[in-house]
């Protein structure tokens, strides 16, 4: 099904990395959205034919626009650089991000909508799926597998994130996770989107850009209950090593107070 043409009211970025069974099982997610009023930008960290070809075929099937961007080659952990040109193709006010390992709830676009607000940054949390549910979602693409009563005996961890009881407001408890949480446009752009200095996994694309938004007089705003993924099961990519680099890189960085990041989406 071709999707209508217009202005979308929100921008849904899919951060990507070479996993087309789960992007598949993404996209027919969001074909199912109780809210169709977004585009899709799969932002890939890679410059693969396979996904290419995949996205080329699938987007006339789709009940919502695509845009796929890519990196000019596989080249280390850019995923900061591709979320800034995310940004930079955005047509709506409100942007949402969603890693490419994660498959949202039916109502994930129309809660992100419904609760959006200027001066407010939100951000929800993810449900953990099993190695063997993962295997069969992807073997049999049925994603009715994720109801409540299948979740409850499939090895799933963290299944009170997988409540939905949109009536329940939440007090911050956690921060912002680069995997579900959502802002408008113009207050990424106001602290010059994400840092491209962290070219390692973890920190960078989520608590980093978190302590710049708070800085500037931005509240956090708690999506659980709300706005649901469930994360597909792999090993761990990245190491705690890694980690503690970007969390030393962001001290520096906190104590040089540039909440407009140098190396963002403008360059300084």
């Amino acid at each position: 099904m071709k999707h209508t043409s217009g202005r979308s009211k929100v921008s849904l970025v899919v951060a990507y990395y070479k996993n087309i069974p789960v992007l598949d099982l993404i996209l027919k997610a969001l074909s199912t959205q109780s809210c169709g009023d977004f585009e899709v930008i799969v932002a890939e960290d890679d410059c693969s034919a396979a996904t290419r070809e995949f996205i080329q075929s699938k987007v006339n099937q789709l009940p919502f626009p695509v845009k796929h961007i890519y990196q000019p080659k596989d080249d280390g952990f850019r995923k900061n650089e591709m979320l800034n040109r995310a940004i930079s193709v955005a047509e709506a006010d409100l942007m949402v991000f969603l890693d490419g390992d994660c498959i949202p709830h039916r109502h994930f676009i129309k809660e992100y909508l419904k609760n959006a607000a200027e001066g407010v940054a939100l951000f929800g949390r993810r449900v953990m799926l099993s190695q063997p549910l993962t295997q069969k979602l992807i073997q049999t693409k049925d994603l009715s597998l994720l109801s409540l009563s299948n979740l409850l005996f499939s090895g799933t961890g963290r299944l009170r994130d997988a409540l939905y009881l949109p009536f329940i407001n939440r007090r911050k408890k956690e921060g912002i996770w680069g995997c579900n949480w959502g802002i408008l446009r113009k207050h990424l752009i106001e602290v010059n989107g994400f840092d491209e200095d962290y070219i390692r996994a973890g920190v960078g694309e989520d608590v980093d850009i978190e302590w710049r938004l708070l800085s500037k007089g931005l509240k956090v705003q708690s999506m659980k209950h709300k706005a649901i993924v469930y994360h597909t099961y792999h090993k761990p990519n990245y190491s705690q090593d890694e980690v503690n680099i970007n969390y030393r890189l962001m001290e520096e960085k906190q104590r040089a107070g540039n909440l407009y990041c140098l190396n963002g989406l403008q360059k300084q």
